[in-house]
């Protein structure tokens, strides 16, 4: 049986080490930088556990995206239960529970992966998928290394210990420390996963771990950036940033205990790689991003909508192009979550099921990162000042004195200033906020960097048959024709 959110709240108050603004906070469910985001999190728990959307978030009480697919239609399945999570935050929670849920999966599909010379981490990545799936945990993850010396190997920074290592080996386990970052959404997880997504260098043997600790394990630290939620002032006035925030930290370790049954991979170079690159786990982060990421186009694409009605511009001929341009990358994005799922492949033979397709999987990266800040712009242009010229806050509109004012400057035909205000306040939040520009970083950079994922897909895609076809068409004549 899946959790409530109140049952989610509570594994919460667990002890965790998060600090903020130079001072630990002592529990993410009431401190005024958490507490909303934490509630929005539980509401999707409450969605799963007991609601009408509950057949299409689980089956046989567990979440569907702890499910390893087993053909097309487990694949559709899944993709409609990360649909519902993803409009209940409009798509600005990225890292909500069934991201990681479907890395495990993966893992699970492949578990022969884990076995290697140096340690048979088989038994352990199917406890992982286990333990998350029967409890509804809550997985988060730090896969990035510190970004000190990008000209350098982990083992050859400046300093040891900047970047997760073992540092010493127990009869129960291992000891690491060291930093990660890009904990996204970790304050609020049951359990965060260590490891490295980036190819390690030879020589990185002891950086070459994965392994998966609740947050609250003692000497685990979480060092939280800005919280646009602390500095929101209401719902009204930052309807968007003031209940999701998943807020994003660095994880640090301080001789953190892993016993041996969390260790997934372990002084393996290559295999700390492929565990996110030959297991569907990568594919299945892929087909629960790419569907948020249409859901959050239908909603600022639908925002448009609404701004351009109530400025009274809706039907003029430049602004319908611009809404039909806008309504196109909706369909593109919707597009690339089906065409994925359609060209599905069998994952180890048909042993571990299914995925969706590598091809179109890679390449919704590279169409997501370029899209979404040209979308930005697109409803920026269409918003105009009105986005900019809003009163500071909803109390404006309460005052006896500026309350009228407010009214009567502030409004267009068939739109109350209130509700002027309300809309425009929703679309600065999304479009123009600190929170925004975090959420068009995020979306740039969500797969990595384009030199990164660009190169991949010129490695994965399907360069040879785009050669051959050409060639094909060379090979169809020669000088014979010339006269």
């Amino acid at each position: 049986m899946t959790r409530s959110g109140q049952e989610y709240l509570a594994s919460l108050r667990d002890g965790r080490e998060i600090w903020l603004d130079g001072e630990r906070v002592g529990d993410v469910t009431t401190h005024p930088a958490f507490r909303n985001t934490a509630a929005s999190v539980a509401r999707l728990y409450d969605l799963a556990h007991d609601s009408e959307h509950t057949p299409v978030l689980t089956r046989g009480g567990v979440h569907r995206a702890f499910a390893v697919p087993r053909s097309y239609e487990d694949l559709v399945s899944r993709r409609e239960a990360y649909k519902v999570w993803a409009e209940a935050s409009f798509g600005f929670l990225g890292r909500t529970p069934d991201c990681m849920a479907g890395g495990a999966a993966g893992f699970a599909a492949m578990p022969s992966l884990f076995t290697t010379e140096a340690y048979d981490g088989s038994a352990a990545a199917l406890a992982y998928h286990r333990r998350l799936a029967e409890g509804d945990l809550y997985p988060a993850f730090t896969l990035t290394n510190p970004q000190i010396d990008r000209t350098r190997s982990a083992s050859r920074q400046e300093e040891d210990d900047l970047v997760v290592r073992v540092v010493a080996e127990k009869d129960g386990g291992i000891v690491v420390r060291g930093a990660k970052m890009m904990g996204t959404a970790a304050a609020f997880a049951d359990e965060v996963i260590v490891g490295t997504i980036e190819p390690l260098a030879p020589e990185d043997v002891e950086h070459a771990v994965c392994f998966s600790v609740p947050v609250g394990t003692p000497g685990l630290r979480l060092v939280s950036r800005t919280s646009y939620e602390a500095r929101a002032r209401s719902v009204f006035d930052n309807p968007l940033s003031s209940r999701f925030d998943e807020n994003d930290a660095l994880l640090v370790c301080d001789d953190v205990f892993v016993p041996w049954e969390r260790v997934l991979v372990y002084r393996h170079v290559e295999a700390s790689f492929r565990m996110w690159w030959r297991t569907p786990a990568y594919l299945n982060f892929v087909h629960q991003s790419a569907t948020r990421f249409w859901t959050k186009l239908e909603f600022l694409t639908g925002l448009a909508i609404l701004i351009t009605k109530a400025n009274n511009t809706y039907e003029l001929p430049p602004v319908t192009q611009a809404i039909g341009r806008l309504l196109g990358r909706v369909a593109q994005a919707k597009a690339f979550v089906l065409a994925a799922e359609a060209s599905y492949e069998e994952v180890d033979g048909g042993r571990g099921g299914v995925a969706p397709g590598k091809d179109i999987s890679f390449a919704q990266r590279i169409m997501a990162g370029e899209l979404y800040p040209q979308a930005l712009q697109e409803i920026k242009l269409l918003a105009g000042g009105g986005v900019i010229q809003l009163p500071a806050s909803g109390r404006d509109l309460l005052h006896p004195e500026l309350g009228p004012l407010v009214r009567r400057y502030i409004r267009s035909p068939g739109t109350p200033a209130e509700d002027r205000v309300k809309l425009l306040k929703l679309a600065w939040d999304a479009l123009g906020s600190e929170f925004a520009g975090r959420h068009e970083q995020y979306e740039r950079f969500y797969h990595g960097a384009p030199h990164v994922y660009l190169t991949q897909q010129a490695w994965e895609g399907e360069g040879p048959a785009c050669e051959a076809l050409a060639q094909s068409c060379l090979d169809g004549y020669d000088l014979g024709g010339v006269r």
